[in-house]
This record gives C-alpha cells, sequence and structure tokens, in this order.
C-alpha cells in the first residue's frame, strides 16, 4: 500500500466511525467519478487508487465484525465499475446515491 492518506493509516482511521470512514471513502469515489466524467483516466485512476486505500484500511480494522461483509462487497462492486466488465450493472448515479447517505448522515453528527 502506498498510504496516500498516512495519517489515516498510522491510526487515526482506526478511531473513525463507521459513518465517517464511508463519507472519507465517497469522496475519493465522488472525484474519480468525476476525473472519469471529465475524461482524465489518470485521475480517475488515482482518485480510486486511494479510495481503494481507504476501503482497505476498513477491512483491516473494521468496527464490528458485521462491517465485514457490507465493506467487502463494497469493494467488489467498486472494482468490478471501474476496473471490471461492470457485471453488478453499477452506475455513476448509483454510486453517488449510495455514499450521499453516508456524508449526509457523518455531517450530521458533527
Amino acid at each position: 500500500m502506498s498510504a496516500e492518506h498516512r495519517d489515516l493509516a498510522a491510526g487515526r482511521w482506526k478511531e473513525m466511525a463507521l459513518l465517517e470512514r464511508m463519507a472519507h471513502i465517497g469522496g475519493e469515489v465522488e472525484r474519480a467519478l468525476s476525473w472519469r466524467a471529465k475524461n482524465n483516466a489518470e485521475y480517475s485512476r488515482r482518485a480510486f487508487e486511494r479510495a481503494l486505500e481507504l476501503v482497505d484500511l476498513s477491512l483491516d480494522h473494521p468496527l464490528k465484525r458485521t462491517h465485514l461483509r457490507e465493506i467487502a462487497r463494497m469493494r467488489e462492486a467498486l472494482v468490478d465499475y471501474f476496473l471490471g466488465a461492470n457485471e453488478y450493472g453499477s452506475t455513476e448515479e448509483s454510486w453517488r446515491k449510495y455514499f450521499f447517505h453516508f456524508t449526509y448522515a457523518a455531517r450530521r453528527n458533527f
């Protein structure tokens, strides 16, 4: 792992609530989607890799064991959408909707 998010990887990630973690992941996915829409494959790929880094940190340090399945499936679907054949039929809109709820809930808690 390249640890683009060094401060998070160093331990701060473990202290965050699930909503906050998912909101951070959603921010990187949003950037990947935006760059993809602007036909900038390099920036989109880099944002996607940062999102995967955060997902992997979540899988390495789950808050609860029950969160593992959701996070692992989300990772699988993200990889399918950005790098695979999109067998799950994900759309830009569906990813934005998925992460919007986490971002909204995380902001309400602050």
